[in-house]
């Protein structure tokens, strides 16, 4: 009997609903501590493939039988083995298909809101990655912010909206995955915008995103103004889209706050992240919708998959917006900066256009979570 697959769209749509489902991870114990598929009713077994090659007869009373289950692997040759096994055994399973690389590259685009003077916002969830993409609609033209280097998923997706994408952002030169801005600039003839003060090294052309700056997107005018933020990197910026929603790049999230130290420069750049958020930030309105470029913990979620929250509710519950004591701040943020991410520095210089790696070179450099985060 064939072993039916499962797709890592399949298993967002479950993460999303909060659907139970048991996954069977038969990577290296340390990838997996790393790593690993998460979800509010997700359950997990962590046994090496090497550990099941004699069968898997001594562990089949650790696997319910009563719950929908799902082998994992990194490429999914090593899960339909196992799934083979299990099927042989009289269990019931699929396997993820393309393993944690097609789980680390999904994107899944979640509408956020209408436009005022119409238009539309959405969000692309990369739920493998924790990476948050966006892209603005109106009038027949497309803006997208902060993109991945899946680019055929933003130009497709523009094209059955009726879209043609004019404008590319990046709020501030990434480290922990490649963008995809410059790809999309190419393949459409858009305007690639980035923030001068990130872009010094750049090797290629690009249009300077400075403070207040307006472009305008489609007939229906919906304006995307530049705020300078910085303090993840010196040039972050941000943008107020339609005077509803704040994109703050890696400044601030959900449940947390930027690192201002990827390019090794913490102790100078953690006043910048203290100023953005604890002034600039308070100078906007509270009702402007937060959308951050990543998540950390698959509990920022919102019903609908989007990862979104009113600004005002953030300066109130986010703990790091909270620390009325400078050192004690400088401290919080200094001493609890997780791992770098993996091939930050390969990753920059990608970004920058200074090494080109091939397509497999750059899923590599990108395997693993997202480390923007301070908590």
């Amino acid at each position: 009997m064939a072993i039916k697959k499962m797709t890592a769209k399949e298993i967002t749509q479950r993460v999303f609903n909060k659907k139970e489902l048991f996954i069977l991870d038969v990577r290296n114990t340390d990838a997996f501590q790393d790593w690993k598929i998460e979800g509010e009713n997700m359950e997990h077994l962590n046994i090496p493939y090497f550990d099941l090659l004699d069968g898997v007869e001594e562990v089949l009373d650790q696997i319910p039988a009563d719950k929908e289950t799902v082998v994992v692997c990194a490429k999914e040759g090593s899960s339909i083995m196992v799934a083979e096994m299990l099927d042989e055994a009289g269990r019931e399973v699929s396997y993820l298909e393309g393993g944690m690389k097609s789980w680390s590259e999904y994107l899944e685009p979640v509408k956020v809101g209408d436009l005022k003077n119409g238009g539309e916002l959405y969000q692309f969830v990369r739920i493998g990655k924790g990476c948050l993409s966006y892209m603005v609609i109106s009038g027949g033209e497309a803006a997208v912010i902060d993109s991945t280097r899946m680019a055929d998923v933003y130009t497709v997706f523009a094209e059955e909206k009726g879209a043609v994408i004019t404008h590319v952002f990046d709020t501030h030169l990434h480290a922990d995955h490649i963008s995809g801005g410059r790809a999309i600039a190419e393949a459409t003839g858009a305007a690639y915008w980035l923030p001068p003060k990130d872009a010094e090294e750049v090797t290629f052309e690009y249009k300077p995103l400075e403070d207040g700056k307006a472009v305008e997107i489609g007939s229906s005018v919906i304006s995307i103004e530049a705020l300078y933020s910085p303090g993840h990197t010196i040039g972050s910026t941000s943008f107020v889209i339609d005077g509803q929603y704040l994109l703050s790049g890696d400044i601030l999230f959900i449940d947390s706050i930027g690192r201002p130290d990827l390019a090794g420069l913490a102790d100078d750049w953690v006043g910048d992240l203290r100023e953005t958020l604890y002034s600039r930030y308070k100078e906007l309105s509270e009702d402007l919708i937060v959308l951050p470029a990543h998540f950390m913990i698959i509990e920022e979620l919102n019903e609908d998959g989007s990862v979104a929250k009113r600004l005002g509710d953030l300066f109130a519950e986010n703990h790091g917006l909270n620390i009325e004591d400078e050192q004690e701040f400088r401290n919080l943020v200094t001493d609890n900066l997780p791992p770098q991410p993996n091939a930050y520095k390969e990753i920059r210089q990608t970004n920058m256009g200074k090494i080109s790696p091939d397509q497999e070179a750059q899923r590599e450099m990108e395997i693993g979570p997202n480390r923007c985060a301070v908590r």
